[in-house]
């Protein structure tokens, strides 16, 4: 069953499903999605969170027997994997389908991972999980859906934004909600309830020092080695959370990988920048990384993202932000190196 991202709440007020689906490439949504997922479970006995990420030589029989396993902690169990972005393979989409003819119900299966385009949507293992569970689809919102995003943010927040405020604010964080959400966040602990005009929260803007994370996606882009390292290294002196630079440095890759697919096929490059929101003046420099990166450069990327992720959330990267700073400029130039992490004991 399809459930958009806004229609969530009300459907998990009505009732938990076996199977869960969130898919999109829009990362704040598809992690508050997960979040509220959890919340609503774990009110209902569901205590117990286990953590997959698909990564080369995966396991999938950890995952089953995961799946049927009793819990020692909990009765019921919540298991959250991470498709980083791929597809579950011939293994993993047998494994799947299994899994939904037979659900267990004491254990939600959270599934995280790309759009899910007409081609994922009519295999078969997406078919049984949709019919036994709820798919969420996660679109990049624009236009109206972002305007109406925001909206419900400041009805959520008890702000009082003008539209100017509000159109400043959009045209600043350039579709990033978790940006958009961060800044609303901080005008509500400043402003609370009083009318927000567009100059505070342009002076605001100019002195968030969480915006040169803007600033790494031209870098990244036009492959500006030296201001890469410029910005990561402001980005290690404010503490900026890690999670948040892999998002980025992730979602540019992940665009890159789809434009230069697009345009090996034959497609025209114009439309391929329509369809994945790049801006007029992202244009140039969007341009240039896709005349530098071969396809395996930008998919090498990729695993290397997915990899870092794995380890940080394990607490086994030794210097996150130094291992993100040589992903970073592998963006720029070719890099050799190992990801400074350590093996669990």
């Amino acid at each position: 069953m399809r459930c958009y991202a806004n229609q969530l709440t009300p459907q998990l007020k009505r009732s938990l499903a076996p199977f869960y689906m969130v898919f999109g490439e829009e990362p704040f949504q598809e992690a508050n999605c997960v979040l509220e997922i959890k919340q609503v479970a774990k009110k209902q006995g569901f205590d117990e969170v286990i953590k997959f990420n698909l990564l080369p030589g995966f396991d999938w029989q950890e995952l089953i027997a995961q799946y049927n396993s009793m819990s020692l902690f909990s009765a019921r169990t919540i298991i959250e994997f991470d498709l980083n972005q791929q597809k579950p393979g011939t293994q993993g989409s047998q494994i799947f389908k299994s899994l939904s003819e037979n659900p267990n119900p004491d254990v939600i299966l959270i599934l995280k991972g790309a759009k899910a385009g007409q081609d994922i949507q009519r295999t078969a293992w997406f078919k049984a999980l949709d019919k036994q569970g709820v798919f969420v689809p996660c679109y990049v919102l624009a236009g109206n859906h972002l305007s109406r995003w925001l909206d419900e943010q400041c009805k959520h927040l008890k702000l009082n934004l003008t539209v100017d405020a509000k159109r400043s604010l959009l045209g600043a964080t350039e579709g990033n909600l978790l940006a958009t959400y961060q800044e609303l966040e901080k005008l509500s602990l400043l402003y609370k309830s009083e009318s927000i005009e567009q100059s505070q929260v342009l002076a605001g803007l100019l002195n968030q020092a969480k915006f040169d994370i803007f600033d790494l996606n031209t870098a990244l882009l036009s492959g500006n080695a030296k201001q890469v390292i410029k910005v990561m290294l402001k980005l290690a002196d404010d503490n900026v959370e890690p999670t948040s630079i892999v998002w980025t440095l992730n979602k540019e890759a992940q665009t890159l990988l789809a434009i230069k697919q697009g345009m090996q096929a034959g497609q025209n490059t114009a439309q391929l920048f329509k369809q994945h929101g790049i801006w007029k003046n992202q244009q140039a420099a969007t341009s240039q990384a896709l005349d530098r990166l071969t396809l395996v450069q930008i998919e090498n990327l990729i695993n290397l993202l997915a990899q870092f992720d794995s380890a940080y959330k394990r607490a086994q990267m030794i210097a996150p932000y130094q291992a993100l700073a040589h992903i970073a400029l592998a963006f720029c130039q070719p890099v050799n190196f190992s990801l400074p992490h350590q093996l669990s004991s």
